[in-house]
């Protein structure tokens, strides 16, 4: 008796690093994915994700598209139209594209341009999840587990592709919502984007001190746990928070007047003013929980 089909035939991997890799190897331990093709610019990375065991083959994107039943984009935002104008012409019938890109509203419309007509197979996603290490190295079929994957469907996306792709995500481990593009992108800015951002620009001002490898070598656990998503891919961040620029800037004028109250009570002296802010974070940090569990 012949083995089960598995839900995706082939599955194409673009960008086989922590995101992409991780993906590949959940769905491989689920029994989810026959066959897994991975795309990418780095042939050395490449070879080492088929080391790995995350991917069967390495393919072009012209190759991947002609044989995958689902296209995973994990690439930087940036990238996502020239890969998708690659496919394309090539994309087999009844394929499904998604991506795993922190921002939405972009990439959308990189699909809609890209696509054209076929942009009914484009269904855009986002997986909260991540970590400050890169590659095929990187890779944790664990990743997901518990964590939360947010899929912005498109009006013109039949119902039976958005499940397929909410399908691959709960096979994964993880806990799938739907938003609209716009919801997405403005609450990500806020508790995604804006921590990495904020995480950079402090290390960044640490680096440019004068005694910065004293502070460095006095540094401890509070410095380590601040800072340490700002060690992250940086051509990935680069894309996100220009992708989501209109979301930063308001999200950094709302932080502006906080960080502003803050420092005029500290100016002044003010310790109850400083501990009312202080006791408001306190509380909202100890009754939150990672991925909205208690």
């Amino acid at each position: 008796m012949s083995e089960a089909r598995p839900p995706i035939p082939v599955l194409a991997v673009v960008g086989v690093g922590l995101i992409g890799g991780s993906y590949a190897a959940a769905l491989r331990r689920a029994g989810h994915v026959g066959r897994v093709l991975g795309v990418g610019r780095n042939a050395k990375s490449l070879t080492r994700a088929y080391e790995l065991g995350l991917i069967d083959d390495s393919a072009t994107a012209a190759e991947a598209a002609a044989q995958a039943d689902l296209v995973m984009l994990a690439a930087p935002v940036g990238a996502m139209a020239q890969v998708l104008a690659e496919m394309r012409p090539h994309l087999k019938p009844g394929a499904v594209v998604t991506d795993a890109g922190s921002t939405k509203a972009e990439v959308v419309l990189a699909a809609r341009a890209a696509l054209g007509e076929r942009i009914a197979c484009f269904v855009p996603g986002h997986p909260i999840a991540g970590a400050e290490r890169v590659g095929p190295d990187a890779a944790d079929a664990e990743l997901y587990a518990g964590r939360n994957v947010i899929l912005t469907p498109l009006a013109e996306n039949d119902p039976r592709d958005v499940a397929r792709v909410r399908a691959s995500w709960e096979a994964c481990g993880a806990r799938v919502h739907e938003m609209d593009v716009a919801s997405h992108d403005r609450v990500l800015g806020s508790v995604s984007h804006m921590p990495h951002f904020l995480a950079s620009v402090y290390v960044a001002q640490v680096a440019r001190s004068e005694d910065a490898a004293e502070r460095l070598a006095l540094a401890g656990s509070g410095f380590r746990d601040f800072t340490r998503i700002a060690a992250g891919s940086t051509e990935m961040w680069r894309d996100i928070f220009l992708s989501n620029r209109d979301a930063m800037m308001a999200e950094l004028a709302a932080l502006r007047a906080v960080l502003d109250s803050a420092e005029q009570a500290l100016d002044r002296r003010d310790g109850a003013a400083l501990e009312t802010l202080l006791e408001e974070a306190a509380l909202c940090r100890r009754g939150w929980k990672l991925g909205g569990t208690k």
